[in-house]
């Protein structure tokens, strides 16, 4: 984002960096690189800022500098010729400080990943695509206490986000005016309207900005998913408000004319437009709260807050959940049969918890459902510090939703940023996850080598020098079975400076441009949604070792040959560093 400022948080201060106040530092659920109290550190990323571009897929296109814009240290120059990939002429050899030739830079520029164009298709039902979603979206910091900002609508948004959540609730100050916030909690609150109206600009924005770098861009639509909390007058004041400010953008009846209920809508029929979920509940049965937040830990206190009857949706509301009726299953039925007393256009909304417990005995059943319904996972109760589940395994079910909390960079959200990179947010999924799929999505017994070169340029953690890092490589294989056990590592060897001088000519390589020339092997069955996460660390002697940059791909789109990867930092913030590598697969 162009700068640190909301107009739209409480009182009209301007919003703090995301996720950097004093008091989330002092506090022990306070979330860092080197303190994981629920797992390794290695899962973490840092709190993000209004310069990350990390998350939702979009990373590439943002960038402030272009990637054949950054420089090849010279060993990784020599090495490109020592693979007849590069002349010596083309390579600078000679003189180090001269600027990148063409070759060098259209080699640079090429992209690691190859999407396959049946992934961008848009003329498949919504249920048949992975939707890449946000989580307490309004939050800019700990679930708890922290800071709630509209403009973290647009940073999402922008980012690649095509689903975001609002929290509503009514607002004793100004009952005519809604407002958005973390309930029974100590987090600030902003407008409902306010929220409204970044989402508009946030979506206007991006359709003029992608217009210039693309004639035939198309804005997909956005996803909302609308918590309720308010009274029968804070509901209708809810549906007034967005009328009022989205006006056409807001979809309140079928798009197709003469569309049948038990039809299915194609995704490019939905335009650029704002589709709503809103709660369903069974006729002549009273609502009762059973918000996202919930799980066996909470305290006594707020468990008999949360249990209170809510008061049921008004009809005004519910019509506008004309593509997703939100349900919280109370029984089997949503997928051993046809969920009863179910809406059309259902959406099951369940907590990874919930969703855990059925796999992997039910998952071929939840599999069958996802293809032609919609599901929302969204994050278990006690992860109050915006920690995020791990969406590789739901997505391996159908679900179309895995809802993450995007205030840190950590590995889901960097495994996100993977599965949606160079689409529009939304991902088509593979043909045995859709309509009358069988459930398979496996590509056979797989070997992966995975070679990796050197990098370029590694960002150095605060306070530290270039002298006293010991670089490696490590990278962890993501799969869709991976529910409970731990996903198979690899690394490299620690650079150590004048170590390689067999492998490369000339000056040895400052540590911050290490040279590994390693081959990492997983022996695996391939799926669909396989993915590996890279992390560049140094190894230190007396200390947890710390993590300088990340990148994630999903296996299927690896590009052939070598190629470099843009890394991000910890924030999802662009670096000046890339990671010479090839993925190469054979069968066995």
């Amino acid at each position: 984002m162009s700068d640190n400022k909301d107009p739209h948080t409480k009182d009209g201060q301007p919003a703090p960096s995301i996720l950097t106040s004093k008091f989330a530092k002092l506090n022990p659920f306070s979330r860092t690189a080197s303190s994981d109290p629920e797992g390794g550190g290695d899962n973490l990323g840092e709190e993000v800022e209004f310069d990350s571009i990390g998350g939702g897929g979009h990373a590439a296109r943002r960038t402030k500098v272009t990637k054949s814009e950054l420089r090849v240290s010279r060993a990784l120059r020599q090495f490109l010729v020592d693979q007849n990939l590069l002349s010596p002429a083309d390579a600078n050899l000679d003189d180090p400080k001269a600027q990148s030739s063409q070759p060098l830079k259209e080699f640079v520029d090429k992209s690691h990943i190859d999407v396959p164009e049946y992934v961008r298709d848009r003329s498949r039902p919504l249920s048949e695509y992975f939707i890449s979603s946000s989580h307490n979206t309004y939050l800019l910091a700990h679930q708890l206490y922290g800071n709630s900002s509209a403009v973290a609508y647009e940073h999402v948004l922008i980012t690649g986000a095509r689903c975001v959540e609002i929290d509503a609730w009514d607002n004793d100050d100004n009952p005519n005016e809604p407002k958005v916030t973390h309930g029974y909690t100590l987090a600030s609150h902003i407008p409902f309207r306010a929220v409204c109206e970044t989402m508009k600009q946030a979506i206007q924005k991006e359709e003029e900005e992608e217009a210039k770098r693309d004639q035939n861009f198309k804005v997909a639509p956005v996803l909302l998913s609308l918590e309720n909390h308010c009274g029968h007058a804070g509901q209708k004041r809810l549906v007034e408000i967005m009328h009022e400010v989205w006006g056409d953008l807001l979809i309140s009846g079928p798009v197709d004319k003469g569309e049948a209920a038990s039809e299915h809508t194609a995704l490019d029929h939905l335009g650029a437009k704002i589709v709503v979920m809103v709660e369903f509940h069974p006729a002549g049965k009273p609502p009762v709260e059973s918000p996202e937040s919930s799980d066996d830990e909470e305290d006594k206190e707020t468990k008999e807050k949360r249990n209170e009857a809510k008061t049921p949706i008004i009809p005004e509301l519910c019509a506008l959940g004309v593509y997703a009726q939100s349900v919280k299953p109370t029984n089997d039925s949503w997928y051993t049969s046809t969920l009863t007393n179910g809406p059309h256009d259902h959406l099951i909304n369940i907590s990874e918890t919930g969703l855990l417990n059925l796999l992997p005995k039910q998952a071929a059943l939840i599999k069958k459902h996802n293809a032609e319904h919609l599901m929302r996972v969204y994050p278990k109760g006690t992860r109050i510090s915006s920690k995020n589940l791990n969406p590789v395994p739901f997505w391996g079910v159908g679900a179309q939703v895995c809802a993450l909390n995007w205030q840190t960079f950590d590995h889901s959200v960097q495994l996100n940023e993977a599965l949606f990179s160079g689409s529009d947010g939304y991902v088509l999924k593979p043909p045995g996850l859709r309509i009358g799929g069988d459930g398979n999505t496996s590509l056979g017994r797989r070997k992966l080598k995975l070679h990796i070169a050197g990098a370029t340029d590694l960002p150095l953690p605060t306070g530290r020098e270039a002298d006293d890092i010991r670089p490696y490589v490590t990278c962890t294989l993501v799969l869709p079975t991976d529910l409970e056990q731990e996903p198979p590592k690899q690394k490299t060897k620690a650079y150590k400076q004048h170590k390689f001088g067999i492998i490369h000519k000339g000056e040895q390589p400052i540590p911050t441009d290490p040279i590994w020339h390693e081959t990492l092997e997983w022996q695996f069955e391939h799926d669909e949604l396989a993915f590996v996460r890279i992390l560049i660390k140094s190894d230190d002697k007396f200390a947890r070792n710390p993590l300088f940059a990340v990148a994630a791909v999903r296996l299927v789109y690896a590009a052939e040959g070598w190629k470099f990867i843009r890394l991000l930092d910890l924030k999802g913030r662009e670096t000046h560093s890339t990671l010479l590598v090839k993925f190469e697969f054979e069968k066995i």
